[in-house]
């Protein structure tokens, strides 16, 4: 005769207490240590705030990598030697204490184009000038901006149909900021310059080494 398996209550434990009792006690306990877990997790944990004192507050700044540089770019432009027309004058005014183009940090005119960052092409780009235009453009190191500055420099103004006349220097060259009027005052150059400014702290060094970084890490 097969002998009959005992059952739960029947099973032998540590603490003399039947098995079903045991496991039961145990369940419940837990249940208990889930249910008040849950509740805390759904409350908002709120940080303890961090002090940070004067001195502190004083010498420390935070910001992004792109920001500084584009901070140090935007205010450290340098302008490449370059007048082609009557716009040339107004901006030679620019430079001068009137209007101080230097409290925007790009007073410096460079005559080697291996040191200049920016051009400014003031006046009438004629054919016979394009091939000069786009091999001063070509020798000035990355990062490099572009203002056209006038109507001539623009759209070739009242010489448009002229055959000796480039009808735009974005046909040389890409062109960043366009600056209206024939020709136009020292302020609105600056007001170019200032929208430059904007441009360059826009950019970022991160988006633009993207494709070679990918290609490194690949």
């Amino acid at each position: 005769m097969t002998p009959t398996p005992p059952g739960p209550e029947q099973l032998p434990s540590p603490y003399g207490i039947p098995l079903t009792v045991t496991t039961n006690q145990l369940d419940n306990e837990e249940g208990e240590v889930i249910e008040r877990l849950r509740a805390l997790a759904t409350e908002q944990h709120v940080d303890e705030p961090i002090e940070v004192t004067e001195e502190l507050k004083r010498s420390v700044l935070v910001t992004s990598l792109d920001a500084l540089l584009d901070w140090g770019r935007s205010n450290s432009v340098w302008p490449v030697t370059l007048g082609l027309a009557c716009c040339a004058f107004e901006m030679i005014a620019a430079v001068m204490p009137r209007f101080d183009q230097a409290r925007f940090g790009m007073e410096i005119f460079r005559a080697s184009p291996r040191q200049a960052d920016l051009m400014i092409v003031s006046g009438t780009v004629t054919w016979k000038m394009a091939p000069v235009v786009r091999r001063i453009y070509e020798q000035m190191p990355n990062p490099k901006w572009v203002i056209s500055m006038g109507v001539c420099a623009t759209s070739g103004g009242p010489y448009y149909q002229g055959y000796s006349v480039v009808p735009g220097v974005n046909r040389l060259v890409p062109v960043d900021v366009y600056v209206p009027g024939c020709p136009p005052r020292p302020d609105a150059l600056l007001h170019g310059l200032l929208k430059l400014q904007e441009k360059i702290k826009r950019d970022s060094l991160v988006r633009e080494r993207e494709p070679r970084l990918r290609k490194l890490i690949s």
